[in-house]
């Protein structure tokens, strides 16, 4: 046996068996980076994404800030403002109010020959803003409600309609009542049918004329039940509300929407908490990952580190070239990551192929929001976080003997 040979041949395979094991330590150190960044943008964009959609439709529809009287009971039958102390105009120049709109609402059944549902009638006038509400609409045409006479047209829900078998242009008769009076009868066409995918509201509510709540209430023309308050920024709601709260009277109140909604902000909260547990999550299983990619790559090298260590090279030298080392491993993961978790948020922004069902999460598709703020930091914040719980295992280096470590094999 030519031993020589022998022994050659057994080294090289030896040297090849490590430098497999090398590039599959880098794939793997790679791909748990490249996951804990696509779990973490989704997580984020998505969550980020489901709690600003909610937000701005439940906003858009019953305004930021409500104004109610004090007078106002549990019932849907909205009591006159006092106009005592509400300055309209004041309120409408405040920087960050968007616009005011005014409504009255009274609660009814529509009915038909074989089906019946109840309704709640939210009157709006001359002040109604179509555009903010067009993005709700389904089919059909928003009426102009100018209040000059009664305009017999309404806007249903898609849930309502599809309830009472009704759509654009069918006729439609609601019965109102009131405390020892005969039922008032009123008949309606409807002009179009829109959808928030808010059970909260579209179980509830129609569009019409206020002047037909005024009617139907006994209220004066100029009367109104109520004030939703839009403004330009619904992040900014807590900090303006006190300032509104100074120009609505002394027996009329203010109310947030998420106040107004404690189901939705209970759902948003949700969101909250589960995005800062996921983020955590990854963050140790990433970090947790390259600690253990550093410390195999480690042992693996013994042999090499005792060597520079023979030729001088001191232990902040070589633990510098496995930090690198391991930042080279996790920079094409971070690219990667960042390339795929992006993609696919693209994806689903623009093409919305995930649904979901309304009826559990107030939205019909999962939203994005893809804030560069957002993916730079998450990117960042696993680079450094990662960065400097490397130093931890790297004064391993320290610890090797340049003699025993070129005997280790």
């Amino acid at each position: 046996m030519n031993f020589p040979v022998f022994f050659s041949k057994k080294i090289a395979f030896s040297k090849d068996n490590k430098n497999n094991l090398s590039k599959v330590i880098v794939y793997i150190g790679r791909i748990s980076v490249a996951l804990g960044i696509i779990v973490s943008l989704i997580t984020v964009a998505t969550g980020l994404g489901s709690k600003k959609a909610i937000e701005n439709r439940i906003s858009n529809f019953s305004g930021d800030i409500t104004v109610k009287s004090t007078r106002s009971n549990n019932s849907y039958n909205s009591s006159v403002l006092d106009k005592k102390g509400l300055n309209l105009k004041a309120l409408e120049s405040l920087d960050e109010v968007a616009g005011v709109q005014s409504y009255a609402t009274v609660s009814g059944i529509l009915r038909t020959e074989k089906n019946f549902s109840g309704v709640i009638l939210k009157g709006v006038g001359k002040d109604f803003d179509k555009e903010r509400f067009q993005s709700f609409m389904v089919t059909g045409s928003i009426p102009n409600y100018n209040e000059d006479g009664y305009n017999n047209e309404i806007i249903l829900s898609e849930k309502t309609a599809n309830d009472l078998d009704l759509k654009p242009k069918d006729s439609i008769v609601a019965i109102f009542s009131k405390e020892e009076q005969k039922p008032i009868y009123r008949k309606f066409v409807i002009s179009g049918i829109y959808k928030t995918d808010i059970k909260l509201v579209d179980d509830l509510y129609m569009i019409g004329d206020i002047n037909h709540v005024r009617k139907i209430q006994g209220l004066q023309p100029e009367d109104i039940g109520g004030m939703d308050i839009f403004l330009k920024d619904n992040a900014n709601m807590t900090r303006e509300y006190p300032e509104i709260e100074k120009y609505i009277g002394y027996k009329n109140y203010a109310e947030r929407v998420i106040d107004r909604y404690p189901q939705i902000l209970d759902w948003i909260n949700i969101f909250n908490q589960n995005i800062s547990l996921i983020i955590t999550i990854m963050l140790l299983v990433v970090v947790i990952n390259i600690v253990m990619v550093l410390l195999i790559l480690i042992i693996e090298r013994t042999n090499s580190i005792g060597l520079l260590k023979t030729f001088g090279a001191t232990n902040g030298q070589i633990r510098a070239i496995f930090i690198n080392y391991t930042l080279m491993i996790m920079v094409p993961g971070l690219i990667i990551g960042n390339v795929v978790g992006v993609g696919l948020l693209l994806i689903q922004k623009y093409f919305g192929i995930i649904k979901l069902d309304p009826k559990n999460y107030f939205i019909s598709t999962v939203p994005v929001d893809l804030n560069p703020v957002h993916i730079i930091s998450i990117s960042l914040g696993i680079l450094i976080t990662s960065a400097i719980v490397m130093i931890i295992p790297s004064y391993l280096i320290s610890k090797i003997s340049p003699v025993k470590s070129i005997k280790y094999d």
